[in-house]
């Protein structure tokens, strides 16, 4: 009997990288941008989009003051499911995000939408990560 396997690490790519910006907007307009996840690996793997602990805004903004490069959005997890991974959509103050979680096939992707209300006026910034199950 002859047996073989091929282990690998889940394997994608996400573009554009971080950080999506919308720019200036005009208080009750929208606009949306996609950021697409894919599947350049041999197996499927499931994804999640949480916002980011505020800690680790924190940490992400201290790090571009000092000349640092910014870690891109894709964060590892800390094991911990936020409650998001039920839900189609998540909803952070003036942003929607939509798929929040799914699975991609090898050769697959996932186009996510972020979709931007500007219901009040100053600057919003939200940091969310992308939990790739198996990476």
């Amino acid at each position: 009997v002859r047996v073989s396997a091929e282990a690998e690490y889940s394997k994608y790519s996400i573009v554009p990288a971080s950080p999506t910006d919308f720019g200036a907007m005009i208080m009750g307009t929208r606009k949306t941008r996609s950021v697409v996840v894919k599947n350049i690996g041999m197996a499927s793997f499931k994804f999640c989009i949480c916002q980011a602990p505020k800690l680790a805004c924190a940490l992400e903004s201290k790090s571009s003051e000092q000349g640092e490069s910014a870690p891109l959005a894709t964060k590892h997890s800390t094991g911990s499911k936020s409650s998001s991974s039920t839900q189609s959509h998540l909803n952070l103050g003036m942003f929607t995000v939509s798929p929040c979680c799914g699975s991609i096939r090898p050769c697959g992707l996932q186009v996510i939408k972020v979709e931007c209300l500007a219901g009040q006026e100053g600057t919003c910034e939200e940091q969310l990560y992308i939990d790739i199950v198996g990476r």
